[in-house]
């Protein structure tokens, strides 16, 4: 597969991994508030994990959701900066810098 395309889709896919995220903590927030059942922390960890880093970061500046965890922010600033790096490298390798 070309680099191009592998690029387009995983974009692609952290665009919507991230919007999940984003609605996902909104959600939760809103049960928070209101007593709801809560939706799983590991759910919400693994959201961020497998590509929703940039909307599960988004969702806590703008929900202010889950900023006292440090747990949530080592997983949301480790992630992010891995699905960063591997965009990075899938935008290199499309660039040809790996010829």
């Amino acid at each position: 597969m070309e680099p191009e395309y592998v690029f387009v889709f995983y974009v692609c896919v952290l665009a919507a991994v991230s919007a999940a995220a984003f609605c996902v903590y909104g959600r939760d927030k809103k049960l928070a508030r209101r007593g709801g059942e809560r939706i799983k922390e590991k759910h919400l960890l693994a959201l961020a994990a497998f590509g929703g880093a940039a909307g599960a970061f988004m969702a806590r500046i703008v929900f202010r959701h889950k900023t006292e965890k440090g747990y949530f922010s080592l997983v949301i600033y480790t992630s992010l900066a891995l699905q960063i790096c591997a965009l990075l490298l899938i935008a290199l390798a499309w660039k040809g810098a790996f010829k």
